[in-house]
Order: structure tokens, then sequence, then C-alpha cells
């Protein structure tokens, strides 16, 4: 079977670890699952660092955690609980996993890569829990599922155009910051309701409600 690409140069390299840094902060499992996938059956030669990924130990767990996270980010409420319960996983997920790609000959390398793991993992998972924060206000749940799909497939199609294409990859990956960036700076306010009431939740003064 012929594969998308041999990840060996720094283009492919870099992109591929801002793919995983980002796609960490929205769909941690699905980004892990999919990626070692790919790399066990052929479609991508991984680098050195994420060649774990590819064990079928590896593979059941994220592939488990993916399909327990599809349906818990279609629930309202239930996503934003999840998302914040996985702050503390996304982001050093990100980091380690873009360290993976990026570090296997270089020290330097790895830490710098690391933070831009980190960072994007972060901007992107800090978005994603203040757009759907507003989402859940909507008292019928189909927008929330139709969000939560979108963010689905623009995972997928993310990931794969890291690996096939570098160059477009960063283009829209430069945008999709932007508009994330833009979405937090409107939207602040609900992230900051939903973060009361699971600072109260979980002391257990109230129950958790959306607005």
């Amino acid at each position: 079977m012929e594969a998308l690409g041999h990840l060996v140069d720094a283009p492919q390299l870099l992109a591929l670890a801002a793919a995983l840094g980002w796609a960490s902060g929205i769909r941690l499992y699905a980004a892990v699952f999919l990626a070692g996938l790919a790399g066990a059956m052929g479609f991508v030669d991984l680098p050195a660092g994420l060649r774990v990924l590819q064990h079928p130990g590896v593979l059941g767990a994220s592939g488990f955690m993916c399909f327990a996270e599809f349906f818990a980010d279609k629930i309202p409420y239930v996503d934003t609980v999840w998302d914040t319960v996985h702050t503390v996983i996304r982001i050093p997920a990100g980091a380690a996993l873009a360290a993976g790609a990026l570090g296997a000959d270089s020290q330097a390398m790895g830490w710098i890569a690391a933070l831009l793991g980190g960072s994007l993992a972060a901007t992107s998972h800090a978005a994603k829990l203040t757009t759907r924060a507003a989402v859940n206000t909507s008292p019928e749940p189909f927008s929330n599922i139709g969000v939560s799909l979108f963010e689905d497939g623009f995972v997928v199609f993310m990931l794969w155009l890291s690996a096939t294409h570098p160059v477009l990859f960063a283009i829209a990956l430069a945008l999709t910051l932007v508009i994330a960036i833009v979405l937090m700076i409107v939207l602040v306010k609900f992230l900051r309701a939903v973060a009361l009431r699971l600072r109260g939740f979980f002391e257990g003064r109230r129950p958790f409600q959306g607005s």
C-alpha cells in the first residue's frame, strides 16, 4: 500500500508536530489513534518518537477513549465537564506528541517542539471550551451535535493536510488560530460563566446547570 508520505524533512515533521499539538486540544484521543493507525497501516512513516502510537495496546486504548469522547462530546454540559477535566491532560499531551515528532535527534528541538505543541493545544482547547459553553446556552441539542461533528471532521482534515500538504496546513493553521483568538475574545463571558458553575459543581455547592 502506497504511503501518503515519508515524514523525513523538516517542513513535514514540523507540520506533524503542530497538527498533533493543535488537535490534542480538541480531540486528543482521535489524534493519537489516527496517527498510530496511519503509521501501523503504512499510510505515513511516523518519526521514531511517535512509533509507540502504532503499538496494538496504545491503539486499543486510544481507540476506546476516542469512541467514548465521540459520544461524550455530543451531550450538552457533559461535553463542558469532559473538556474541563481534560484541561490537565490535553495540554501536556499536545506538548509530548509534538516533542515526539521533532525531538528524536535533538534535546533542544524536543523542548522547542514541546513548547509549540503545548501552546497550540492550550489555544485550541481554550477556544473549544469557550465556544461549546456558548453553544450550550441553546435549549435544543442539535447545534451542540452539529458543532461537535464539525470538530470531528476538521481534526481529521487538518491531520491529513499536515501529512500531505505541509504548506497548505501552515496557512490553514494560522487562519484557525486567528479565528480561535477572536472567538475567545468575543465569547469570554461564557467561559467565565461555565468556570463559576464548574467550581460550584466540584465543590458540591449546587448541581452543574447551563444558562
